[in-house]
């Protein structure tokens, strides 16, 4: 930011601080309305010392504001804060494929991972191992299960044997049990392709398509068979519909969220504006009555169309500049900076100590607009 611009603000701020009087300015007025708006407590030099007269005048030009607010449009008047879209409601995702009701036993016995597997345990979980798949081609599943369950626990280091009763269970439509057993499986060998066949088949018997879709896809990277194909094709047709369903509805609410966003920023244009509209009314009112103060003569503090001395824009050792501050009240972007309660705040506490200013420097939202405020101050556009 412009150095000289900068020392210009800290000088307009000290001679408010010095001098609250120069905010009686009526040309100034709007600024004042604003610190009054965002709770600043003003001293009564910041106001025109009334005579009987000036009160008279005074009480006139109030009956006049309240005429005026009646024709400043109502913040209903602006874009609708509340016309909102209707509530995003999500449609039903058609889905294929069978599923089954989630099984609730207690969970199956596992195998102690921590004994010590001796050559005869191997031995004797293979055998148990062998009863197992006698049962299963008998159609005997719950015997299978029971076999399993004593290979596990004699061996429990094996994978296979867990991945070998969680295809049991599936077969039973017991998918949790299952899932725990392709878990018991994957964490003892992490590239068991049975592991997670098991485990995929299962989560398809839940209708969690695109978890099963990962899983199978894994287990036919690691070790391709038919029948893992075979689901991927009735499972991935499920997982894309509820693919493109989410990013269909994010897509939906990021679009009402901007455009929520865009009627704010229309409502915050609309109400300055009206304060615009509202403030230039109020300067050419005061200039058409006694004791007012049109462009052109003498202003407070006795200087001829300008700004008391001491303002941004007034030349070195308090001679007055030549401020139209029409150039201000004519600029929406600056209007509607003035409405946000950051930005007032921060001109606030810069007013209290110019020292404040450097604090301020760095925030993409106060630092432009006193910049283009000192723009306007020192004559530039």
């Amino acid at each position: 930011m412009d150095a000289a611009k900068v020392k210009e603000l800290k000088v307009f701020v000290e001679q408010c601080r010095k001098n609250p009087a120069i905010l009686s300015d009526p040309s100034i007025s709007f600024f004042r309305d604003y610190l009054e708006s965002m709770g600043a407590k003003l001293p009564p030099s910041a106001y025109t010392t009334e005579s009987p007269r000036t009160r008279d005048v005074e009480s006139e030009m109030m009956d006049e504001d309240e005429d005026l607010d009646e024709d400043i449009p109502s913040q209903k008047s602006g874009p609708e804060l509340d016309e909102s879209d209707d509530e995003i409601i999500e449609s039903d995702i058609e889905l294929e494929g069978e599923t089954v009701e989630p099984d609730n036993d207690p969970p199956q016995k596992m195998g102690d991972a921590f004994i010590e597997v001796t050559e005869e345990s191997r031995d004797a979980s293979q055998e148990a191992k062998g009863k197992a798949i006698e049962a299963i081609s008998e159609g005997k599943l719950d015997e299978a299960v029971e076999h399993l369950t004593e290979a596990i626990v004699l061996n429990p280091t094996s994978a296979i044997m867990y991945g070998t009763r969680a295809t049991v269970y599936i077969k039973m439509k017991k998918p949790n049990a299952a899932i725990r057993d392709a878990n018991a499986a994957l964490q003892i060998n992490p590239d068991s392709a049975k592991g997670y066949k098991a485990r995929g088949i299962a989560l398809s018997l839940l209708g969690k398509w695109e978890e099963a879709a990962n899983d199978l896809h894994l287990a036919s990277k690691l070790d391709y068979d038919e029948e893992i194909n075979a689901v991927l094709k009735k499972v991935e047709p499920n997982a894309h519909k509820i693919d493109e369903h989410r990013r269909k509805y994010e897509r939906l609410r990021k679009e009402k969220e901007e455009r929520k966003l865009e009627r704010e920023r229309q409502h915050r244009r609309a109400e300055a504006q009206a304060a615009y509209e509202k403030a230039k009314r109020k300067e050419q009112s005061s200039s058409t009555r006694p004791g007012g103060s049109p462009r052109g003569t003498a202003m407070p503090g006795g200087f001829s169309g300008g700004m008391p001395g001491g303002f941004p824009g007034a030349m070195p050792g308090g001679v007055p500049g030549n401020i139209d501050m029409s150039k201000i009240l004519n600029d929406p972007e600056l209007m509607s900076a003035f409405s946000d309660p950051e930005i007032m705040s921060a001109l606030q506490d810069v007013m209290k100590n110019p020292a404040n200013f450097a604090k301020h420097q760095g925030n993409p939202k106060v630092a432009p607009v006193i910049a283009k405020m000192m723009a306007k101050f020192s004559g530039s556009n």
